[in-house]
């Protein structure tokens, strides 16, 4: 690790000039003592590094100093810096090393390419954290500690010891064989086998993690693409799934069939509304995805589907039918 935050070091200094020790330490993630300990370590092995000294003072290379890295073309850096935007490094606790590695990047560039390169994929973004209603897309965050042990153990093809909050479950511990990693808009999830069972594990809800000396039995060649689509398509079709007919307004239909896990019939009311037959997930899920559709879709059936609804609405008004309570001053 070391290694990597001194060619980081000097890459910061390369490309930014003149820093002071609590920016280096910022930009690092470590301590200011660790920083001066670093200027330390490069000036002993011939780094040209240099303190200046007063208020505006911090540390700086000597001009023309250049490190050797292998140049790279102006797309191909332009392809990593976009590819570092995104937030799956965070998700598998490379974020860390996605910073160091655009660094080298960006220096490894040709002199003329550096600036356009850079301004390019600043025109680029990736991923943005809320889309254009404003609804905030939360990644998951995972402790460092966790997600290097399973990160680790996938790697190496080990087995793995993990204990794992299933949903509405007591944390147990169980061991398993890992397959390999897949980030989904910003939540990381763990594919594995257990006892020769294929199991899906998101890694926000593993406590602690423990790779074993043991080998994996998993095979050699692995097609994550296909192995995620299956069992996607074994969670959308498993569990206790609902059916329900309901009427919508035209301008929400793609919003309920997005939600919805499939449609199985649509025809158009004489009012020009859409009645669809569709499935979800289960009670739970029919009944959240009909109430962010407000008064523009009606559940038809089930009629526990609407008596739910009808009793949130009730509960609704009912809190906003009373005198608005004292604000703190």
């Amino acid at each position: 690790m070391r290694a990597d935050r001194l060619v980081s070091l000097v890459l910061l200094l390369r490309q930014r000039g003149r820093l002071s020790a609590a920016t280096l330490a910022r930009e690092l993630e470590v301590s200011t003592r660790t920083v001066l300990r670093d200027i330390e370590a490069l000036s002993a092995a011939g780094v040209p590094v240099y303190a200046e000294r007063g208020r505006h003072g911090g540390f700086a290379l000597l001009p023309g100093f250049r490190t050797e890295l292998t140049g790279l073309s102006h797309d191909e850096a332009l392809a990593l810096l976009v590819a570092g935007s995104r937030r799956g490094a965070q998700v598998f606790g490379l974020g860390s090393a996605l910073a160091s590695a655009v660094l080298k990047v960006v220096d490894a560039l040709p002199e003329g390419y550096r600036d356009t390169a850079a301004g390019a994929a600043r025109r680029l973004l990736i991923d943005p954290e809320t889309d254009l209603l404003a609804r905030r897309v939360d990644a998951d965050e995972v402790p460092d500690a966790v997600v290097s042990e399973v990160r680790r153990a996938v790697f190496a093809g080990h087995r793995l010891r993990l204990r794992y909050a299933a949903v509405d479950q007591a944390p147990k511990w169980r061991t398993v064989d890992p397959i390999g990693l897949v980030t989904v808009r910003g939540h990381g999830y763990l594919l594995a086998t257990r006892s020769g069972e294929d199991r899906t594990y998101r890694l926000a809800r593993v406590l602690a993690a423990e790779e074993l000396d043991e080998p994996a039995q998993r095979p050699d060649l692995v097609d994550l693409d296909r192995a995620w689509r299956d069992r996607s398509t074994r969670f959308r079709t498993g569990g206790d799934q609902v059916a329900v007919v309901v009427r919508v307004a035209p301008a929400r239909r793609e919003e309920l069939v997005a939600t919805a896990l499939a449609v199985h019939a649509e025809e158009t009311d004489a009012d020009g509304w859409l009645r669809l037959e569709v499935t979800f997930q289960d009670p739970r899920h029919a009944e959240w995805a009909l109430w962010q559709l407000t008064t523009q879709a009606e559940a038809l059936a089930p009629q526990w589907l609407r008596t739910a609804l009808s009793e949130r609405a009730t509960a609704v008004a009912t809190r906003y039918a009373q005198a608005q309570p004292n604000m703190p001053t």
